[in-house]
């Protein structure tokens, strides 16, 4: 087991970032030195208006600037929640292709729901690690069965690919204290002044750090996998301090500033409407002064963990400057869902009794609907939904030798699913049909190095599917259905990408034929993906039943 120290590092504030104007290049016949190293850093939970360079009033000097020397993608999406995400992220396939189209805590007793990854699919690291490359992750891995943490298994990331892990393999929980913290493959336990974004960051650089001192002729990938900012509203003091009484003003002035911010920046069209407010979503004037606190309090610490997250991701980045890497790393960063809205307006507070100091281990609560609805700013719904506010994220991409970009935008659709997909165009890497005796599904995705150059991408369609909630999007169309539980799956609501990707004007019973066709494509690809029968049930309805009555 290594001794690699588990707290924070002190490291050099974040130099300017350069870029170069070099235009892109087959990678296949490059000598292994000229491969690209691969950095893929994801939030979790956060929601698509949270970074500064997406419109936040959040503090992320680091990400931004990431973002001013290379590219934001604005339709960039994911698979509406974390673990579907994950797994759609590490293989280039839908969800349910790898097993996991719910979560982690039971097998559904169907192929697209096993819980874990199958054999079947292939990871960006077993992929890479083929071709030469050293392979790191550092962070929440959430794809493995829960049943699964009393012993090393077969999906666990070191037997996924992976040359060295430093993490967490179950889903959320402390950041102080988390559970199943694991190095390699063996449990370690937090020392005293432990903060888990912390962490996952100093590894990730000394990750980057040692495979230079080991293997300064390999390239390298290297998975960051961040928990915040997840709930539970965690966050050091002195992170708090900064947006103390920033949020004093409510949700409803913040989400109107975010709107205002991103049509400036052009993240989203001028004829957009900012999507209707939920109705159970209170104006902020009807709160009490001390509803008012509490609340502010709560947005102040889910703040400072994306704050501390990106002050994580400048140690990363000088780990790269500091090693002469900057230059030819693809770093690509991203968010594994929408905001989360979950237990209602106001969030949840588990720690009822006794002292409770919001914001430290003595508590365990989240922020809510209504702060959820601000950071989705200017989409509907959230985390689970196949609505823009569920699967829409942002994606910064920075690669100063190849990128030739200033601070500019990409509109083309793209998703998680293209990930591997141009992890395997730049390394040069071979996407394999049959490893370790199993034959491997052709990966779904495509290529982002066309978007890179800002041409178009080339697919029919991208597809979404989660409790039900379901997607498919053709070109500027978008149908989308949100399920009702059980066996109530939803009408179809039809939108124009264009000119309405806030899903404010449906428009299906204008076009019912265009309805018919969308919906027959998804029918053929949930059929083809494992999808099918579509299953509505609540998280406890599924663990009493597993297995679906169909």
């Amino acid at each position: 087991m290594s001794n690699m120290s588990l707290n924070r590092r002190e490291f050099l504030r974040l130099g300017a970032l350069g870029t170069l104007s070099l235009g892109m290049s087959g990678m296949s016949s490059c000598s292994m030195k000229q491969k690209p190293n691969i950095v893929l850093i994801m939030a979790d939970d956060m929601g698509y208006s949270d970074l500064g360079c997406y419109g936040s009033e959040i503090q992320t000097p680091n990400l931004d600037k990431l973002a001013a020397n290379g590219l934001r993608f604005t339709h960039f999406y994911n698979a509406a929640r974390c673990c579907p995400t994950r797994a759609s992220l590490m293989t280039g396939l839908y969800p349910h292709q790898a097993g996991v189209g719910w979560m982690t805590v039971r097998d559904q007793g169907r192929e697209g729901y096993r819980g874990e990854l199958n054999d079947k699919c292939v990871t960006i690291a077993q992929v890479l690690k083929q071709d030469g490359y050293g392979t790191y992750m550092s962070g929440k891995w959430h794809l493995t069965s829960d049943a699964r943490f009393e012993q090393p298994w077969k999906t666990w990331p070191r037997q996924r690919g992976f040359d060295h892990y430093f993490g967490t393999l179950n889903g959320s929980g402390s950041y102080f204290t988390p559970e199943t913290l694991t190095r390699e493959n063996d449990p370690v336990k937090p020392q005293s002044d432990f903060y888990y974004t912390d962490a996952i960051a100093d590894n990730a650089a000394e990750y980057i750090q040692k495979h230079n001192q080991e293997r300064p002729n390999d390239p390298f990938f290297l998975y960051t996998a961040f928990t915040a900012p997840h709930w539970p509203l965690h966050a050091k003091p002195e992170d708090i301090a900064k947006y103390e009484n920033l949020y004093l003003t409510g949700w409803d002035e913040l989400r109107s500033d975010r709107y205002d911010r991103m049509k400036a920046m052009g993240i989203i069209n001028e004829e957009w409407c900012l999507s209707e407010k939920p109705k159970d979503v209170q104006h902020w004037n009807q709160l009490d002064e001390t509803k008012k606190k509490l609340m502010a309090k709560k947005m102040a610490v889910y703040a400072a963990q994306i704050d501390c997250m990106d002050q994580g991701i400048g140690r990363i980045i000088n780990a790269l400057q500091e090693t002469g890497q900057l230059e030819n790393t693809l770093l690509l960063f991203l968010s594994d869902n929408g905001a989360s809205h979950e237990l209602g307006i106001w969030g949840f507070d588990r720690k009822e009794s006794g002292l409770r100091v919001l914001g430290s281990e003595s508590s365990f609560s989240s922020y809510g609907e209504s702060w959820a609805n601000a950071s989705n700013t200017p989409f509907r719904y959230y985390k689970t939904f196949a609505h823009e506010g569920g699967i829409s994220a942002p994606l910064i991409v920075h690669w100063p030798a190849k990128v030739a970009a200033n601070s500019e935008l990409r509109h083309q659709p793209a998703h998680l699913i293209d990930i591997m997909a141009t992890c395997v165009d730049v390394s040069g890497a071979k996407y394999p049909k049959v490893f370790k005796g199993n034959d491997i599904i052709p990966p779904e995705g495509v290529s982002l190095v066309p978007a890179f150059n800002n041409k178009q991408l080339d697919r029919e369609a991208l597809y979404w599917e989660h409790k039900a909630n379901r997607a498919i999007r053709v070109g500027n169309w978008k149908l989308v259905a949100h399920s009702l539980g059980h066996n109530d799956f939803g009408e179809w609501e039809l939108y124009d990408m264009e000119n309405d990707r806030t899903e404010s004007k449906n428009l299906s019973a204008k076009y019912p034929d265009r309805v018919q066709e969308m919906a027959e494509m998804w029918r053929r690809w949930a059929k083809r993906t494992h999808v099918l029968p579509l299953d509505g049930r609540s998280w406890h309805e599924r663990l009493e039943n597993p297995v679906l009555e169909f």
